[in-house]
């Protein structure tokens, strides 16, 4: 399932309420620094000529969008980047959430701010900057296991150097000012099953977690058709059941089932 528009929405999010979201890659194929077999926009697309809008085209749309909705009386909760791929690979990202700030106070001034992003992307100075202004900067932390987390996120091209180390040393570099969203699915990829719900996969989570402190933790399980057949969503009473452990653990944790 593909974004077809730069600006879409606004649509009622499992874990965000009303939102309207932003997509700052190609309408018409899925560029991501991941390849997630889980995600519903489906595996990453093999081209190179696929153009991702410009900085004034997110603008212009998104302020159009904002002021029909606002002139209309509709609500919003949140405007949430997501969308064909991950955000912060767009050149101008950090000059896009600026922009977006400023059409947020001018016509929603209660709303917030979401990025959904792998966080492939925080080592690089202007995206961990943007990513620190706006509301909520959601970022994926699957496993803290390396096999799983090469099974389920398979980071590509010049990512593939990414481990489950990396990841939480520049995770911990924002000092609690984040949000951590983790998928929790089980069964089976190219002959190669895995399972991030077992005592082993959930005990090495929680310990990542303890050195990372997100200020919240959101958890949740497959909703849509994926590209990889053999998913399982994971039943609502296990992830309450590792909802409830972390909860121990002092996390402010939230549960979309």
């Amino acid at each position: 399932m593909l974004f077809n528009q730069t600006i879409f929405g606004p649509i009622r999010s499992r874990r965000l309420g009303i939102s309207l979201g932003i997509n700052l890659m190609p309408a018409d194929a899925k560029i991501c620094s991941y390849n997630c077999i889980y995600c519903e926009c489906g595996f990453n697309t093999p081209m190179h000529e696929a153009r991702a809008p410009k900085r004034a085209e997110v603008r212009e749309a998104l302020e159009a969008r904002l002021r029909q909705m606002s002139g209309a009386g509709e609500p919003l909760d949140v405007i949430t980047f997501a969308g064909n791929g991950e955000p912060t690979i767009h050149a101008d990202f950090g000059d896009i959430v600026d922009d977006v700030i400023a059409l947020r106070d001018r016509y929603y001034p209660a709303a917030k701010i979401s990025v959904l992003s792998n966080a492939t992307r925080i080592d690089r100075p202007q995206v961990f900057n943007a990513l620190l202004r706006v509301d909520n900067n959601i970022l994926k932390f699957d496993t803290a296991i390396d096999r799983t987390y090469h099974l389920l996120n398979r980071p590509t091209g010049g990512d593939r150097y990414l481990s489950v180390l990396w990841l939480t040393e520049h995770l911990k570099d924002f000092r609690g000012a984040l949000i951590i969203q983790t998928m929790f699915t089980r069964g089976e990829f190219e002959g190669e099953a895995f399972d991030n719900t077992t005592c082993e996969e959930v005990s090495a989570w929680l310990d990542a977690l303890g050195e990372i402190k997100p200020r919240q933790v959101m958890i949740y399980t497959i909703d849509r058709a994926t590209p990889a057949k053999d998913l399982v969503r994971i039943p609502l009473d296990e992830l309450n059941a590792i909802a409830a452990k972390a909860r121990k653990r002092g996390f402010n944790v939230s549960v979309a089932g």
